[in-house]
């Protein structure tokens, strides 16, 4: 453990008494984005997407299964990025996804569908999706541009000549990268009404505010710089993690 600056209940209390001040702000500004977040315009999808699911191809709009609002996490698997045969799934991305199944009941009580897409054949996502015992709706964008239009993938021209990523250029995107796209269906045309990428996803990773009310946080080097699978931690015996 660290060392740390030790104090009375005294002093303790008025410093907790100033953060909560700045805690309020801080949720006051996070309700303020929401907000603006569900101001923004809502884009038609013109294009039609069609993914390979566990009950046979389906068009995007089907992919709401019934609800008026869709979530769909676009998850790096299997190409552009350093995983092997064995780990198919990017880390990152599958951090993210051990926190799905646990909301996808309320989620849905509150007329949301989750999905994750992914670019490869359903057999080898459910054969990751069973050594990771998910139970979320994984579908196949496996020869759909649904990917690289949302902003996700990269064409190889792209890779060479640039494009952009979370709003911005970059020179030399990698080949896919994570992050959520959010659409609502009305009166049977579905619209895009948001995306996040990068650091975005860190909202979707409930392990994080619980770490930020650990006495050390992240204690981290930087984001991804602990992430393992799973079933990849390596039991550790207490104090070990200090």
């Amino acid at each position: 453990m660290t060392q740390h600056e030790v104090g009375t209940r005294e002093e303790w209390l008025a410093a907790r008494r100033e953060l909560l001040e700045r805690e309020k702000d801080h949720m006051r500004l996070g309700d303020e984005l929401a907000r603006r977040r569900q101001e923004l315009p809502w884009v038609p999808v013109e294009k039609e997407y069609v993914f390979g699911t566990d009950n046979g191809e389906k068009t995007l709009a089907e992919l709401f299964d019934g609800r008026s609002q869709l979530l769909v996490y676009h998850f790096m698997f299997g190409f552009g990025f350093r995983v092997d045969k064995e780990n198919p799934g990017c880390t990152g991305c599958s951090f993210a996804a051990d926190h799905f199944d646990g909301v996808i009941p309320h989620l849905n009580g509150r007329d949301v569908t989750l999905v994750a897409e992914a670019i490869a054949p359903l057999e080898e996502l459910h054969r990751y999706k069973e050594r990771m015992g998910w139970r979320f709706p994984w579908v196949s964008s496996l020869g759909s541009e649904f990917k690289y239009d949302f902003g996700a993938a990269f064409t190889e021209e792209q890779q060479r000549n640039g494009a952009e990523y979370n709003f911005r250029h970059a020179d030399h995107p990698l080949p896919q990268r994570e992050g959520m796209s959010a659409f609502a269906l009305k009166d049977g045309v579905v619209h895009h009404t948001y995306s996040t990428y990068d650091r975005g996803v860190e909202q979707l990773m409930g392990t994080y505010p619980m770490l930020d009310l650990a006495p050390l946080g992240r204690n981290e080097d930087g984001p991804a710089a602990w992430w393992h699978r799973h079933d990849e931690y390596e039991d550790t015996a207490p104090g070990d993690t200090a």
